[in-house]
């Protein structure tokens, strides 16, 4: 099977809201129609933030008028990504993503990953002068080190290569670009995350028979995640773990009090949020949490720690979430908080306004910034 380029057809703002995405001096501009490509290692069936990023990214951006094409591990020679099995990684992508560019002739390329798909496409960028933005999306250099122990610096030098020549590298949070500027990355530009809250929606309850309240988590099961540290806190009720990953089977085993389900998908997985009470968001290492959006949209309060994504997501609000370095302190103070505010908090986050936002930052023909090279 040939490789081949996914192609796509057609209340009170919080603080965050206000500065993140409505107050983009572009934002309204009337952005003429695109050829816009997309490259990516990550896309079904991994289930991630990412992937469900890029797959609204790809909807909105037809919406809106624009050609999209993916190019993706799809159709390629893979391999597992180690102790990553979903994760495929795409074998000498270099003169097919070459193919794809000639024959799609986008106009605009961003590079979401940097992965073996992303290298081929800078690549290819680099070779023919062409100008690409990227993205940061994970925070590899924390996951390697959790499961090899290779020295983040190692891992972060590797990174501003890879998105040095970038016009743009796009993140979702201020907090996560104040930490790679100081890292030594250039060109950080803003690209925050929506919610689908027509999907995302409070919804029945009374056919989740697990005791009340019902504490929920919605991820990867893995150790950078810090799911254990969830599990161990003493709670009332239940504890719900929607997801998949390397610490599933292990876990179950340790925790036989605790429902896990596996993953969960679209109408099935909004069930399981509405059907819950309190979400709960163990991880430190998230550049983001599109789950925090989710889980707001349906109404759930929501107990993390005072992070990068978290903190950036609530601000100074009180009312949707609650943060703390304790936290069981936290759940158990999330418990008291209104869904309903919850509900509304999330509104604010429209995935039309995020991929305006999108658009603004890419890199098109007339720009003159070229920082090629590398």
């Amino acid at each position: 099977m040939a490789p081949r380029a996914i192609s796509l057809s057609a209340g009170r703002r919080s603080d965050f809201v206000r500065r993140e995405i409505f107050d983009l001096p572009a934002i309204e501009r009337d952005l003429r129609p695109m050829r816009i490509l997309v490259a990516t290692d990550a896309w079904a069936p991994q289930v991630n933030g990412v992937v469900r990023t890029l797959e609204t990214l790809g909807v909105q951006l037809t919406r809106l008028g624009h050609d999209v094409r993916f190019v993706t591990p799809e159709g390629f020679r893979t391999i597992p990504m180690p102790t990553y099995p979903e994760i495929k990684l795409a074998l000498f992508a270099r003169r097919a993503v070459g193919r794809i560019i000639d024959d799609f002739k986008p106009e605009a390329i961003h590079i979401a990953t940097e992965g073996p798909v992303g290298l081929a496409t800078r690549r290819n960028c680099l070779r023919r002068g062409i100008s690409f933005t990227t993205s940061f999306h994970t925070r590899f250099p924390e996951y390697i080190h959790a499961r090899f122990g290779v020295p983040t610096a190692l891992a972060y030098a590797g990174l501003r290569w890879f998105h040095g020549p970038a016009t743009a590298v796009m993140v979702a949070t201020r907090t996560l670009e104040k930490d790679l500027t100081a890292r030594g990355f250039k060109n950080l530009r803003m690209w925050s995350r929506g919610v689908d809250v027509e999907l995302f929606k409070p919804g029945a309850k009374e056919w989740l028979d697990l005791p009340r309240p019902v504490f929920l988590y919605v991820g990867r099961v893995a150790i950078e995640k810090s799911v254990e540290e969830f599990l161990k806190l003493d709670l009332p009720g239940s504890k719900l773990v929607v997801g998949d990953g390397p610490q599933l089977a292990e876990l179950r085993t340790r925790y036989p009090a605790v429902r896990f389900t596996g993953p969960k998908f679209g109408r099935e997985l909004a069930r399981y949020y509405a059907a819950s009470d309190v979400f709960v968001f163990p991880s430190r290492t998230d550049t983001f949490g599109l789950v925090v959006l989710e889980a707001l949209a349906s109404g759930l309060p929501v107990a993390a720690h005072p992070v990068q994504g978290p903190i950036d997501i609530f601000g100074d609000n009180v009312a949707a979430g609650a943060l703390s370095e304790d936290l069981g302190e936290a759940a158990r103070r999330a418990m008291q908080l209104s869904p309903q505010a919850c509900r509304l908090f999330a509104m604010n986050f429209s995935w039309e306004a995020c991929t305006r936002q999108f658009l603004t930052n890419l890199a098109r023909p007339q720009d003159e910034r070229q920082t090629l090279g590398a």
